[in-house]
């Protein structure tokens, strides 16, 4: 059966983050996490503490904000593991650890120059929290001659259910920063969980149409893992709630590919767990399992992303 998806040079029927790359830079390009330690106001007493329930604590607030010599030695040792896979390999530094706006922009420049200019560094994304942006920091991203992207935790539309969740700010302010960043040349990545307690399979879907309202370059498309020592696992020992299984999860993802746009990139379909601190759901930790299983749907199905957009 021919791929009827247009960007695609696989059989994949949705935008992969590794078709855009080689598109772009037409060689392979690892995105290289980093952890510059930064913390949350969700964990510093500023809005909370604890961060968000799903929240695991590695790379936490207590550690010490990293500047040059560190972070240097972080990326070009994750660099060099990719090339051990991909010989031809460049590297996006990765700011992957907590918010990583949540700073004055005077520590952002001490930390971020250094990757802006460093010429064999294509571009950097940047992890952070909707409300851990201002006007003062964007101006900084967006002169930037290298591609910048903003990955924005949402996680749900659904305010009850991010209130549950401990999240400490509105869906409404992810939606205005997605709308202002359009009038600048930085790309944005929201990031979902599919399988947050008391939601179901409609509630999952309407968070994928909301987010296809409005400018987004790319989706990352997780499934909700209860980490040991996380306040949602304690919730769920307490008070177990129902665990998407494979095909549920499968299923879902492949109705909200259909709801969005053909042109967003999905960088991710299922997250990475830790296996030693996973309580579950088990069947994530063999990511290519899942990948393939939506591969397999989405051929059976004859369907593709975009398909009822």
């Amino acid at each position: 059966m021919n791929n009827p998806y247009p960007y695609s040079n696989d059989n994949k029927r949705y935008q992969t983050i590794n078709y855009y790359f080689r598109n772009k830079y037409h060689q392979k390009v690892a995105k290289i996490p980093l952890n510059a330690g930064f913390t949350c106001p969700n964990r510093d007493g500023f809005k909370g503490t604890g961060g968000c329930t799903f929240c695991s604590s590695m790379g936490s607030g207590d550690s010490i904000l990293c500047f040059d010599d560190s972070l240097q030695k972080q990326y070009q040792e994750g660099l060099k593991r990719m090339q051990n896979k991909w010989p031809d390999c460049i590297g996006f530094a990765y700011f992957q650890s907590y918010s990583n706006t949540y700073a004055p922009l005077f520590i952002l420049k001490k930390i971020y120059d250094p990757f802006f200019k460093n010429p064999n560094i294509p571009g950097v994304a940047i992890a952070t929290r909707a409300d851990c942006l201002n006007d003062e920091i964007i101006d900084y991203l967006n002169s930037q001659n290298k591609e910048v992207w903003l990955e924005l935790g949402l996680q749900s539309v659904h305010e009850d259910t991010m209130e549950k969740c401990n999240r400490k700010h509105s869906t409404q302010i992810v939606f205005d920063w997605l709308d202002k960043l359009k009038d600048t040349n930085i790309k944005t990545c929201v990031h979902i969980i599919n399988g947050l307690p008391g939601e179901n399979k409609q509630d999952m879907l309407e968070t994928v149409k909301q987010i296809a309202k409005h400018p987004v370059d790319a989706i990352k498309i997780h499934m909700l893992h209860l980490i040991e020592g996380t306040q949602m696992a304690k919730e769920y020992e307490k008070e177990p709630f129902h665990i998407l299984t494979l095909e549920e999860y499968v299923d879902i993802v492949v109705d909200q590919l259909e709801l969005l746009p053909q042109e967003v990139i999905i960088e991710r379909l299922t997250g990475d767990g830790i296996a030693k601190d996973l309580i579950e759901p088990k069947w994530t930790i063999k990511k290519t399992i899942v990948t393939n299983e939506i591969d397999k749907l989405m051929v059976k199905r004859n369907t593709w992303q975009g398909k009822h957009v």
